[in-house]
This record gives C-alpha cells, sequence and structure tokens, in this order.
C-alpha cells in the first residue's frame, strides 16, 4: 500500500475524504452526491408545489366568480317571480284608485242634480 492510499485512509477514518479533483472535503462523496440529488429533487418539488398554487388559485377565482353568477341569477329568478305579484298589487291599488274616483264622480254627480 503505497503512502498516498495510507494517507486517503487515515484521513478517511478521520472524517476527510477527497474528491475525484482531488479536493478534500468532510463528506462522504456517496453523502455529497445524495444530498446534491435531494436538492435537486427539493427544487422539482418546489416547482410543481408553485405550480398547484397557481391552478388552485385558479380554480378558487373561477368558483368565486361562478359563485357571484348563481347569486346574480338567483336574484333575477327572485325578481322574475315576484313581479307578477307586483304587477297584480299595482293592478289591485289603480282599480281602489279609479273606484273611488268613480264614487267621488257619483257624488258629484249627485249634487249636480239635486241642484
Amino acid at each position: 500500500m503505497g503512502l498516498a492510499a495510507m494517507a486517503k485512509d487515515i484521513l478517511s477514518e478521520a472524517g476527510l475524504h477527497f474528491d475525484e479533483l482531488d479536493k478534500l472535503h468532510m463528506l462522504d462523496p456517496e453523502v455529497t452526491q445524495q444530498t446534491i440529488e435531494l436538492k435537486d429533487e427539493y427544487k422539482d418539488s418546489v416547482g410543481k408545489i408553485g405550480q398547484f398554487q397557481k391552478i388552485v388559485a385558479g380554480l378558487l377565482e373561477l368558483v368565486d366568480h361562478l359563485a357571484k353568477e348563481a347569486k346574480n341569477e338567483k336574484m333575477k329568478a327572485t325578481g322574475a317571480q315576484n313581479l307578477p305579484k307586483s304587477i297584480a298589487k299595482q293592478r289591485e291599488a289603480r282599480q281602489q284608485q279609479l273606484q273611488a274616483l268613480i264614487a267621488e264622480k257619483k257624488m258629484q254627480l249627485e249634487r249636480y242634480q239635486v241642484e
């Protein structure tokens, strides 16, 4: 076993490792590679989460818009249901006004006939 190999073994036992460029590292090259892969997977996951959040935000906006449209349509339907009732009440009120006017004119006519 050569001196360089012995030195590498001693350093490895001490928790120090050389990479392929003979740079000294405190982490085992395999652990370093796993850390890099984990970091890349994390970045991908963060990107996917960001995309998911955009999709959810778009869906929430769509649901909110549809809820407002449904509320407007419900109000229109309620108004349409109440319209005939409103027209009938207006007609009844107008009829009462006309009957009162007829009664007043009859009384006026009777007064003129008496005179």
